[in-house]
């Protein structure tokens, strides 16, 4: 069965992978920059891959990581507003 990757979840996939830390509050706008610079260098095989070494050698932590990547993925980027641009 072929499955279409869910773009939030590619987005928070990078977001763990870019250097951007939750420390620092980030703004909307630097967690698109961030998102964006990191899927441009690492693609999405790349964030992947990052993501998979963590979980290995620090789950505690990457589990930690996710749960604000997800989070703040999902603030940025609201399913309702996602579905508004889409129909309009």
């Amino acid at each position: 069965m072929d499955r279409t990757p869910d773009p939030l979840n590619l987005r928070a996939e990078a977001l763990f992978a870019s250097p951007l830390q939750a420390s620092e509050h980030p703004s909307t706008d630097q967690v698109r920059r961030a998102v964006a610079s990191t899927l441009q260098r690492l693609g999405t095989d790349g964030c992947a891959a990052c993501l998979a070494a963590e979980f290995g050698d620090h789950p505690d932590l990457a589990a930690t990581r996710m749960t604000w990547a997800l989070t703040t993925i999902h603030t940025t980027d609201p399913p309702s507003a996602r579905a508004l641009a889409l129909a309009g």
